[in-house]
């Protein structure tokens, strides 16, 4: 049913996403090797996942045999009860938009997205709505007390959809939250350099959980959405 992740919808600045991802956006949307970022005005920070499909039609009947209530228009939006919260879409689409053009070096830039973080209260809720109902491939579900986490990764074409669940605050009913990103950039050293001489706060490199791989997080001109930077790792 699902192809891909076709785009996510911010709220703010696209300026401050251009500076960030290193690309200029074209007809307002702005797009990385894999997902497209799209702009809006008011609610969440990160406020809608949109989905590719092949077929509308087929998608809609599906989703309704599995209970999940959904509204047609230029868009297939889900039901956020059946979501549990997350603002989620399908949209038809054969094949992705091209990368938008680097306004950069295109190793200092953004290539890519690598997880996009959904926090849930209920892990099995979680599950059950994204692999049983819109049909994502479960690749991980790891707990791990040092960081006080359960970990969900849901494979979607070529990047992760991670839920995350804290632990310590046990099992509730409470709404999802769609939350941060990771972006991948091809050298991180660039990538690091770059924004830190555009005037944005970002930490030091570090090593990340994958084998061979730096991480450094983004402090500012992410509109208030949690962002990770990761390089040294290839596609899936």
């Amino acid at each position: 049913m699902i192809s891909y992740l076709d785009h996510l919808t911010l709220a703010g600045s696209r300026q401050a996403y251009e500076t960030l991802v290193g690309r200029r956006a074209v007809d307002g949307r702005l797009q990385t090797g894999n997902v497209g970022l799209t702009f809006g005005s008011g609610g969440a920070a990160l406020s809608a996942m949109v989905f590719a499909t092949r077929a509308l039609d087929k998608a809609a009947n599906l989703l309704e045999r599995r209970a999940v209530p959904t509204t047609r228009g230029a868009m297939l939006e889900l039901s956020t009860t059946a979501t549990h919260g997350v603002a989620i879409a399908l949209v038809e689409r054969n094949a992705r938009p091209a990368a938008s053009p680097a306004i950069v070096d295109e190793a200092a830039a953004v290539s890519a997205l690598d997880h996009v973080v959904v926090r849930t209260p209920n892990p099995e809720r979680a599950i059950a709505f994204y692999a049983g109902r819109l049909g994502l491939d479960l690749r991980l579900d790891r707990s791990n007390p040092r960081w006080g986490s359960r970990l969900l990764f849901f494979r979607c074409d070529d990047l992760v959809v991670e839920i995350a669940h804290d632990i310590e605050r046990g099992i509730s009913d409470a709404p999802d939250e769609l939350w941060g990103l990771s972006w991948r950039v091809p050298d991180t050293a660039k990538a690091h350099a770059r924004l830190k001489a555009a005037g944005i706060d970002v930490t030091d490199a570090r090593d990340g959980r994958r084998p061979g791989s730096q991480v450094f997080t983004v402090r500012s001109h992410t509109e208030g959405v949690p962002t990770l930077v990761i390089g040294g790792i290839g596609r899936w």
